[in-house]
């Protein structure tokens, strides 16, 4: 009996961790393929425009910094007063933002 109590916990954790694990690739398909690929190489058409960085390129990945990444994809990015990304603070919490930081270093050759 107390080893059924003991794996309840895991158990409730692992199949809370696949849920997370979904609702990343979601918010990466819904807020983030279009300019950056499903694959994350930034090959697509909106993102050939707005110069989207290829995310499994190393170099890109280790210039890259896990802070800088989470204020542009909360607040957007701007260059010469045009709008190069959206923010997403109004539709991502921010524990949503960092599960997109770290599905992007899975893109990482």
């Amino acid at each position: 009996m107390k080893k059924s109590i003991a794996l309840a916990p895991v158990l409730f954790v692992a199949s809370g961790a696949a849920v997370n694990g979904a609702d990343v690739k979601a918010n990466w398909e819904t807020q983030c393929a279009k300019c950056h690929g499903s694959d994350g190489t930034g090959d697509t058409k909106m993102g050939k425009k707005v110069g989207a960085k290829d995310y499994t390129d190393p170099k890109v990945q280790a210039e890259m910094k896990d802070d800088k990444v989470f204020k542009s994809l909360k607040e957007g990015m701007k260059e010469n007063g045009m709008v190069q990304m959206k923010g997403f603070a109004a539709v991502l919490s921010d524990d949503e933002i960092k599960a997109l930081i770290a599905h992007i270093r899975t893109f990482r050759k």
